[in-house]
């Protein structure tokens, strides 16, 4: 016969189950067959940034160009005839004065012909006045008249000849200047037209030089250029002439600047680079981690509206260097963003924070109010 299991067993087999309906069924009325809606998200506060306050200051940018230096003037001294040196009046490296004589032709027989063809004019002339006193008493015929008044004409022609011959054998100076070179000797013959030294006008420089198609549109004659030499003095000048058409190979624009040589140094045909102060611009200073790039790549600032309201606003690129850029484009008043930029979208509200004012932003401050009391200075 089977054994029972005992009392205990039942009793505990007996509450298992009734806790497993329990838990099965008596709190169904809980379950629901949609889920409950999400609890709001709490409000973000607007993000912080901060600001500086910053306003538009002229400007006066430089354009900076390599070049070379050649003297205002200069001219190749050539003979306008045949002839032997006979004197040399200068060497080379003295300095004339226009009119004054370089060297010395032989004359040879130049001065007796040209006294037999004055003499001979004189005659001609003598004979035209008696000439013209028989034909008012119509004692000679208008031809033999007209026949006179030629040969007075070609005796003038030859005198001027002669005399023009005569100051050939002795060339003179066509300006003030330095002889540069001369290279001709005593005995040597020249030929009409050969050269036989150089002139230099050193008293005045031109400094030229090619920039780009971008840099030449803000280019006119009348700016004021520095040119800095190689042992970095410095000569002040002025712009005169910028080219209107490129040059076809290189695409680039030539100028030329004007400048003072009083003291006559040996600059011509040395090289020296071009500082020219291009017309005044209201720019912003602002350090160059805060330029950024828009979708078409074009450079932009971000800053606040007077709703504290984001906006990025494109901006040129007048001057910069690695602590400082200047900008043109912004308003003449603005609350840059300095901290927080790159966190915020255009539009966005944002909670500004002015910001606080570190040692390199007072140097950048100090170094602002020098250019301000500079162009104070400068400006009419």
């Amino acid at each position: 016969m089977p054994r029972r299991p005992p009392l205990s067993y039942l009793l505990a087999a007996g509450l298992l189950l009734a806790l497993l309906g329990w838990l099965a069924l008596g709190d169904l009325q809980r379950f629901q067959t949609q889920a409950p809606p999400d609890e709001a998200a709490p409000e973000q506060p607007p993000t912080r940034v901060e600001y500086r306050p910053s306003q538009a200051r002229p400007h006066f940018p430089r354009l900076l160009a390599q070049g070379q230096l050649r003297p205002i003037r200069e001219v190749t001294l050539r003979t306008r005839r045949e002839g032997q040196v006979a004197e040399l009046t200068l060497g080379a490296g003295a300095r004339v004065t226009a009119g004054e004589p370089l060297l010395g032709l032989a004359q040879d027989s130049l001065a007796a012909q040209l006294e037999r063809a004055e003499d001979e004019l004189t005659l001609a002339r003598a004979e035209l006045a008696g000439a013209d006193s028989l034909r008012q008493r119509e004692l000679i015929s208008r031809t033999e008249q007209l026949r006179l008044r030629a040969g007075v004409s070609r005796a003038a022609a030859e005198v001027a000849e002669l005399r023009q011959a005569l100051d050939d054998t002795r060339p003179t100076a066509p300006f003030d200047g330095v002889l540069d070179r001369l290279d001709a000797e005593l005995g040597d013959i020249l030929q009409p037209g050969e050269a036989y030294g150089r002139l230099v006008d050193d008293r005045r420089l031109i400094a030229s030089a090619w920039v780009s198609q971008r840099d030449a549109q803000g280019l006119a004659p009348g700016l004021a250029v520095e040119v800095r030499l190689q042992d970095g003095e410095t000569l002040p000048g002025e712009l005169t002439h910028v080219a209107s058409r490129a040059d076809d190979a290189t695409r680039t624009f030539h100028l030329e600047a004007t400048l003072d040589n009083p003291e006559r140094l040996r600059l011509a045909g040395a090289s020296a680079s071009l500082s020219i102060t291009l017309p005044a611009r209201n720019v912003h200073r602002l350090s160059p981690a805060l330029l950024e790039l828009d979708a078409d790549n074009r450079l932009r600032v971000k800053h606040l509206d007077d709703q504290d309201r984001v906006v990025a606003t494109p901006v040129t690129l007048v001057e910069a260097d690695a602590s400082v850029a200047r900008v043109a484009g912004l308003p003449e008043r603005v609350r840059l963003i300095t901290l927080g930029g790159g966190f915020v979208e255009v539009g966005e509200r944002v909670t500004p924070v002015p910001a606080e004012r570190g040692p390199a932003e007072q140097a950048t401050n100090g170094q602002a109010a020098n250019e301000r009391a500079a162009t104070d200075v400068e400006s009419p």
